[in-house]
């Protein structure tokens, strides 16, 4: 089936509008031979004339007359079209789908969305928490936040804040098993662990002096969401390692306590990414700028 020659149906309604072809062209900012060429290939296509031409006039013929209307709204849903388009680019509007990690979604997205959807009332969201990681594209999300090392992969990624990671515990672990001087010493004591994390991991911690170490720590508590590992430190069942943005608030009241000062766990990051291939709406570019700016003036968030 041959498309339809909408570019040449879109210069015929001009040029009937305007009653000439030098008119025409100047209205649409093309040449005159092009607007001839265009009318010529509708002419040839529909195997009638659509125009009557003399040196002093133009009129439209009856096929002419009976194709002016449909061909003039054509026209105008294309410049409608454009307009909509034009408009969104400007001012966003449309519905974004993001999937975030469950307890750093409600704790620190969440509430950043109320100054967004302020700022942006034509832009509707919809926010998919959970700690697996999803598939962008079979899932029709627009972007995700990811927090980690990212994988190597086709996904469009930007980096929004560092996160210092921290081994933490209660002081009352700290009373009952001693406050560990050294990596090493921590083979003896109990771990709290996050179950997405490889089983048997070691941990690994870098000293500016002393270098790189890693130990293995039993596991008393997995979890596959590490904010449920809060209860059973604060209750001093074990340490674990656990990002700054889960514990700021603990540590700062001292219900918990950073051991091994000086010994620092890899850090990580708050990433958004996007699926490849795809232009950036002007809705999730705003979204993205907006928790760039927000999260980087969190008082957990590391340099980005």
């Amino acid at each position: 089936m041959q498309l339809p020659d909408l570019e040449a149906w879109a210069i015929f309604a001009r040029v009937a509008e305007l009653g000439s072809f030098a008119a025409a062209a100047e209205a649409l900012g093309i040449t005159q031979p092009t607007v001839s060429k265009a009318i010529a290939r509708l002419e040839r296509r529909m195997g009638t004339p659509l125009l009557h031409r003399t040196s002093r006039r133009m009129s439209l013929t009856a096929a002419g007359e009976a194709a002016v209307e449909r061909a003039t709204r054509l026209l105008a849903e294309g410049e409608a079209v454009e307009a909509a388009i034009t408009a969104q680019a400007v001012s966003p509007r449309g519905h974004v789908r993001m999937a975030a990690p469950m307890s750093f979604g409600v704790a620190h997205l969440a509430p950043l969305l109320p100054t967004f959807m302020s700022r942006f009332p034509d832009v509707t969201l919809e926010l998919a928490l959970s700690d697996e990681t999803v598939d962008l594209v079979g899932g029709g999300f627009d972007l995700a936040v990811r927090i980690g090392n990212l994988d190597d992969s086709s996904l469009i990624a930007r980096r929004l804040c560092g996160v210092r990671i921290l081994l933490v515990g209660a002081p009352a672990y700290f009373e009952r098993m001693g406050r560990p001087k050294h990596p090493r010493e921590l083979a003896t004591h109990r771990g709290l662990t996050y179950a997405y994390a490889k089983p048997g991991a070691a941990w690994r911690f870098h000293h500016p002096r002393q270098g790189d170490y890693s130990v293995g720590v039993p596991s008393v508590l997995r979890a596959n969401n590490a904010e449920a590992l809060t209860p059973a430190l604060l209750a001093g069942m074990g340490l674990a390692l656990q990002p700054e943005f889960l514990v700021w608030r603990e540590l700062r009241r001292g219900a918990l306590e950073v051991a091994l000062p000086g010994w620092q766990p890899p850090e990580i990051a708050v990433h958004v990414v996007m699926p490849p291939g795809r232009g950036r709406p002007a809705r999730v570019q705003a979204l993205i700028d907006h928790l760039a700016r927000r999260l980087a003036q969190a008082p957990w968030a590391a340099e980005a």
